[in-house]
């Protein structure tokens, strides 16, 4: 009874099994003729259709994108995390906020900047609404509302998450599409190749190499756009993470400093 049963073909395999004999057929044969030579795929793919070559061009082109976001995206970490601990240095020394203002302008590759000279601004504004109009004398270096100047740093934060976010979304989409257009591609490539075996009533090497060249590339082809961008996407998404984590961090170290020297 076992025995019967471990031959049974499954339901899918019996619909597909007589398609996909002859294409699985002339690969055999191809490789038993060809010997070391081999085929070259890529002259096959070059003298396919049109639909080919225009789902190869899309996942190039995001390929080509996706890696230049890439690029774009780990000079700007490396430029923050070596601008974000120079500036955090100065801002832990440094006795009064003007004296980090200052150097402020040379690490402007840090979102700490963007946050600092947000706070550092309402700060200003606040002092200056108290002090008296008339000369002087009575001069009082206080904040009228600490709630304010925290939500200035709050409101700068979600601008600097959205700068380091830049680009993301191009990878996630390359990762989450290029799969699916790259099988596209196979699909209309096992088509053509069934079409070509259809209108010749032949299943040589010669008529259905095109098709099934074209399926063969354009799988690699999604799958190389795809698998990058999505190591990419995973890799900028925790790195954008930790950057959030230390802008809430300096916002707390901020307002510390604002209570104790400014109210």
């Amino acid at each position: 009874m076992a025995g019967k049963d471990s031959t049974k073909m499954h339901p899918i395999t019996a619909v597909f099994a007589p398609l996909l004999a002859p294409v699985l057929s002339t690969a055999l044969a191809a490789a038993q003729t060809t010997g070391g030579d081999g085929i070259d795929v890529l002259q096959l793919f070059l003298h396919s259709g049109p639909v080919a070559k225009i789902v190869f061009g899309i996942l190039a082109l995001l390929s080509l994108a996706s890696w230049s976001v890439m690029i774009s995206k780990s000079r700007q970490f490396r430029r923050s995390a070596t601008d974000g601990a120079a500036f955090l240095d100065i801002f832990r020394r440094s006795k009064r906020f003007s004296e980090v203002m200052t150097a402020t302008q040379r690490l402007s590759g840090t979102p700490l900047v963007g946050l600092f000279r947000s706070g550092y601004a309402e700060i200003d504004t606040q002092v200056k609404a108290l002090q008296p109009t008339a000369g002087g004398a009575g001069a009082s270096y206080r904040v009228k509302s600490l709630v304010g100047v925290e939500r200035s740093l709050r409101r700068a934060i979600g601008v600097e998450a959205a700068v380091l976010a830049r680009g993301m979304a191009l990878l996630a989409t390359t990762a989450s599409a290029a799969p699916f257009i790259g099988l596209f591609g196979t699909v209309w490539g096992i088509l053509v190749a069934f079409g070509t075996i259809g209108a010749t009533g032949s299943a040589s090497i010669a008529a259905v190499a095109p098709g099934i060249a074209e399926a063969l590339i354009n799988t690699a082809a999604g799958l190389a756009a795809a698998i990058p961008a999505l190591v990419g996407y995973n890799h900028f998404g925790q790195r954008l993470r930790f950057a959030r984590v230390e802008m809430d961090d300096f916002v707390l170290e901020f307002m510390n400093l604002t209570e104790r020297n400014f109210t």
